[in-house]
């Protein structure tokens, strides 16, 4: 890039497209998320170079998603949680244990180390909460029955994460699964347990002091800022994540006398750090990396997207769940999510992988981020074709993608018709020219 061009004048260009890419996106009535994630991989280093600090770029993804999942935490609602706990315990149970069975064969075959294989495990079997909340958003479903067991298999998830790191983190320093790391695991599980049940309680939980920022929206959001770096510097001295501290943190807000106040107060916030996040993480790509192995991505990506709704769906059914509810649920849950870059960043940072495989782990969270919003739309029009008797391939796809092929072909019209219009002012303009040039000769 020019040098000339000063820091804040990168920033504003790499915003400027983000922005730009996600308008693009919901134009054609896909997530604004999908734009982020395509704006960084362009602008990144290995693309046309407009950001190019690697680890600041990390950093800068680890502080968005830290943030990002204090201000997810507030919004849910463990009391709803509790409604739907046995189904959601057991589906994401058996969707750390399944997606372990998959890596520990994958890993057979391919040659990897058993705590590569167990940290790639855990990575692939988180989902992303931010990008499943929106879609549930965006479809409607958010409220119904299929959004509340999705976000409490989500909550499932995200409280699993402190076991998943503190095994992946003992992996990487060469510890041994021996009676101390049982026993610190189970006290991380006990006390998950008992937050859980504190804050699921009937009432509210007083913060210290929120009569006085009650009602003023800039102390208000400065209060929670300051929460959610208690939180995670709390979880950080104890040997936790800082993140996972973040996401407790935001927990508590959620079951307390702010949450009315402090989530429409942090929207504006939270709508900047998914921008934030998103791009940091299309950012990351190695363009470089993804050309040399782009079938093995390929197989990874779709392979990922395919097993796991695969799983989710038999998984949710098993759990008790009816078929209408488990099919669109276990497909919306079938990208990689947030918690999973945080898992991979461990495993680089204590070499349990080494940084071919983080650049793979990283691939498939942004492909699958990017894929699983088609995915699903494209899953559920075929499960509603099947549903009219279509059992042609060629019909049903024409039937899946009527209202994207009429567009497709109503801009080739335009296309066409422009380029008629350019055709003719050229004649035009070349008749003119020679008019002239005849007129300059007689002369």
């Amino acid at each position: 890039m020019d040098s000339s061009l000063t820091d804040l004048t990168l920033i504003a260009v790499v915003a400027l497209i983000a922005v730009a890419l996600g308008l693009v996106l919901v134009r054609l009535r896909q997530p604004p998320i999908v734009g982020y994630i395509i704006a960084g991989i362009l602008l990144g280093p290995t693309g046309l170079g407009f950001v190019s600090h690697t680890e600041s770029i990390r950093l800068l993804a680890e502080m968005g998603v830290l943030l990002l999942l204090f201000l997810i935490g507030m919004e849910l609602s463990l009391r709803a949680f509790v409604l739907v706990l046995r189904p959601a315990l057991i589906t994401a149970s058996l969707q750390i244990v399944t997606s372990l069975g998959v890596t520990f064969a994958f890993g057979y075959f391919a040659g990897w180390t058993v705590q590569a294989s167990i940290l790639l495990g855990f990575a692939i079997a988180v989902s992303s909460t931010a990008l499943v909340i929106k879609m549930l958003e965006d479809i409607g479903e958010l409220r119904t029955d299929l959004g509340r067991i999705t976000v409490g298999v989500l909550i499932a998830q995200d409280l699993a994460i402190v076991p998943i790191l503190l095994l992946s983190e003992s992996l990487g320093q060469g510890q041994s699964i021996d009676s101390g790391m049982v026993l610190k695991m189970a006290l991380a599980i006990g006390s998950l347990f008992a937050l859980v049940w504190a804050l699921g309680r009937p009432g509210k939980i007083t913060i210290p002091f929120s009569d006085r920022i009650a009602g003023k929206s800039d102390l208000l959001t400065l209060a929670m800022l300051g929460m959610c770096l208690a939180g995670a510097a709390i979880s950080g001295l104890i040997g936790l994540s800082p993140i996972y501290g973040a996401f407790v943190a935001g927990l508590v807000v959620g079951q307390s006398n702010l949450r009315s106040e402090a989530i429409p107060a942090t929207q504006p916030v939270q709508s900047l750090l998914i921008v934030v996040f998103f791009l940091s993480i299309g950012l990351l790509i190695d363009l470089k990396f993804v050309a040399e192995n782009w079938a093995l991505l390929l197989l990874f990506v779709f392979g990922v997207i395919v097993i796991k709704s695969v799983l989710n769906v038999a998984i949710l059914h098993l759990a008790g769940e009816k078929w209408e509810t488990a099919f669109p649920a276990g497909i919306i849950m079938s990208q990689v999510g947030e918690f999973s870059f945080v898992t991979a960043a461990v495993g680089l940072r204590t070499s349990v992988i080494d940084f071919s495989a983080y650049q793979i782990v990283i691939s498939v969270i942004a492909f699958s981020l990017l894929i699983s919003p088609f995915w699903l739309i494209t899953v559920r029009r075929f499960h509603e074709v099947a549903h009219k008797g279509i059992n042609n391939f060629r019909l049903a796809l024409a039937e899946v993608y009527e209202d994207e092929l009429a567009g497709v072909e109503k801009g080739a019209e335009g296309v066409k018709r422009a380029g008629k219009k350019a055709r003719h002012w050229v004649r035009a303009a070349k008749r003119t020219a020679v008019r002239r040039s005849g007129q300059i000769v007689n002369v």
